[in-house]
């Protein structure tokens, strides 16, 4: 792990992307941490975007919540009631 003030990330910061051996980095102001630069391998945006929204975390953790508790449809079942549901009035062209 490596620790740089603020004042140094402003300017230095770009150095220590692309060497991941630095990381994870800490940016300090006056010494307290205020940031982290994380290593991210093999994942896209989208994951780390959603990862990293509280909202979108704490609405995960419901829905995990409610399914322990209440049990949920398996696959096979779910597959049931799609092939099983009328039409709802979606067209497709004939080709």
């Amino acid at each position: 792990m490596k620790i740089i003030e603020i004042a140094e990330a402003r300017e230095a910061l770009g150095q220590y992307v692309g060497h991941g051996e630095n990381l994870p980095l800490v940016v300090t102001d006056h010494g307290r941490p205020v940031a982290a630069l994380l290593a991210v391998p093999n994942v896209d945006l989208e994951t780390v975007s959603l990862s990293t929204n509280l909202v979108f975390v704490d609405l995960i953790e419901r829905s995990r919540e409610r399914q322990n508790r209440e049990g949920g449809v398996s696959s096979q079942g779910m597959r049931r009631r799609f092939k099983n549901a009328p039409n709802q009035g979606i067209k497709r062209d004939k080709q």
